[in-house]
């Protein structure tokens, strides 16, 4: 069984045993936990981590378990109703309706990062399953790093020079477009676009973003008082057109992208539009900020890839993210911007602001990894595994949904991109989906304005393998049924392509 399902399962018993004990009285030993639920003491360890967490169960060094004493009952009940005041209120002075909504949105990341019920199959996960994870040579590398002189000491504030070069040339590739000190090591890849908009760009600027787009962005962007502004994305990328009207028409100085297999739709940007947007960048004195996201998640027939925009900007109008996490483990936050010309000076200045630094240990156990030979069989492995489940999601719904055809099918990534129409509602099918056992994301949270069509975005690359991705499409079916039948939609006109 999958160690995060046991955890879940144990936890949920042991939950309903608690309240035999009397408040204070010890719970057996966690030898004695093991040997009754025939689980790994790590099992019993973290299920006993989540009672902690709630508040059920209470845990002594050297003693054990133990029941929670209820809390003492306060004097008065609490009021929180002033934060409502404090948190929303304009600034003194301000003109009526100037300052921009303080509220942050997380929901589009939540439904990505969330781990779902044990039992419901996850089909919305933004990470690789931990199958498809380095797990073994991230050990390694960990304890080889420890080792490092030196190892947990105060890294260069804008990274480990070893790691700034690595990092160079993968990016500027072989000719060198790119030298170490064009490079900033950063807490993975959401903290280098909130360092990157928040140094870019001022508060109540416009920021243009493709449509749809990654719903993390869209939180950034709007948590540093941004205004995100769509233009839409096709198969062949961003409409470079569409993008210099967009410019003209904003103001903006910024256009944050995805290149290479965009999320959510898989785009790959056509050649004829590389040239496009750098010169409606260079012409509108903007910044194109490429989110190289998806690099390390090619399949094995993607064929060559086409090179980084940074590869072929010598003008520093590109600032470039390439991040470790997707493509080894959720906990190896490690990523890279790369920039030319003064602007990497505010880049370091807001991230020492922000952060001071990454982690040195994070950093060595990155520099190690890479510089395995197992980090290339890791990517071989990868690109070959996602290409078995892309297909094997392709033919599931071909199957179970005849009438339903991904937007595309990309050759990287994680996911397929579906288009909802005649009436179907994407966060009703999703939520009918929940109930029938497979966790999908809606497509409403990737748009920065009114969605032109409902969409999900079905993810394959976070499940255990092709049998739950069989299943899934199955339950997908069964929850469409559900909400066709609420909607009174007619099934063969539900999808389309």
């Amino acid at each position: 069984m999958h160690e995060r399902s046991s955890v879940g399962e144990l936890a949920e018993t042991l939950r309903s045993e608690v309240g035999r004990y009397s408040p204070g009285e010890k719970l057996p030993s966690s030898r004695a936990l093991v040997e009754r639920y025939r689980v790994s003491p790590v099992t019993v360890s973290r299920a006993l981590s989540a009672l902690v967490a709630e508040g059920l169960v209470v845990t002594r060094p050297g003693a054990g378990a133990f029941r929670a004493r209820p809390a003492a009952a306060a004097s008065r009940p609490a009021d929180t109703s002033w934060q409502e005041v404090a948190l929303s209120a304009e600034p003194a002075g301000s003109a009526p309706g100037e300052p921009l909504p303080r509220a942050v949105d997380a929901t589009g990341l939540l439904a990505t990062l969330a781990a779902p019920p044990s039992g419901v199959i996850e089909f919305n996960g933004g990470y690789p399953h931990p199958s498809l994870q380095p797990e073994r040579a991230l050990a390694a590398a960990v304890s080889r790093a420890g080792r490092r002189p030196g190892a947990w000491g105060r890294p260069p504030m804008e990274g480990l020079p070893e790691l700034r070069e690595w990092f160079a040339r993968e990016i500027g590739g072989p000719g060198g477009a790119l030298a170490p000190s064009d490079v900033l090591i950063t807490a993975g890849g959401q903290s280098a676009l909130t360092t990157a908009l928040r140094a870019l760009a001022p508060p109540g600027a416009a920021v243009l973003v493709e449509s749809p787009t990654y719903p993390g962005l869209l939180a950034v962007a709007r948590a540093a008082g941004l205004r995100p502004v769509p233009v839409p994305v096709d198969t062949g990328g961003v409409r470079t057109g569409l993008l210099a009207d967009a410019f003209r028409a904003t103001g903006a100085r910024v256009f944050v992208c995805q290149p290479l297999f965009q999320n959510p739709t898989g785009a790959v940007l056509a050649p004829d539009r590389r040239a496009g947007v750098l010169r409606a960048a260079r012409e509108a004195g903007a910044f194109v900020v490429e989110d190289d996201y998806a690099r390390g998640l090619a399949h094995e027939d993607a064929g060559p890839l086409p090179p980084p925009l940074a590869a072929d900007d010598p003008d520093g109008v590109v600032v470039h993210i390439r991040s470790l996490t997707k493509i080894t483990s959720p906990s190896l936050r490690v990523a890279a911007l790369a920039a030319r010309g003064p602007v990497m000076r505010r880049l370091r200045a807001i991230q020492v602001v922000d952060s001071f630094f990454v982690p040195r240990p994070l950093q060595e156990t990155a520099l190690e990894l890479v510089g395995s030979p197992a980090w290339r069989r890791h990517l071989r492995g990868v690109g070959a595994a996602l290409r078995g489940r892309r297909e094997a999601l392709a033919t599931a719904l071909a199957r179970e949904l005849p009438e339903a055809r991904p937007v595309l099918l990309p050759s990287g990534g994680g996911h397929l991109w579906l288009r909802l129409e005649q009436g179907l509602d994407d966060e009703t099918v999703a939520a009918e989906a929940f109930r029938a056992g497979v966790a999908v994301a809606p497509g409403r949270p990737y748009f920065a304005a009114e969605p032109p069509a409902a969409h999900l975005r079905v993810a394959y690359a976070a499940v255990a393998g092709t049998g739950e991705i069989a299943e899934g499409a199955r339950r997908l079916r069964t929850a469409l049924g559900s909400a066709r039948a609420a909607g009174g939609v007619d099934a063969a006109a539900a999808f389309s392509g």
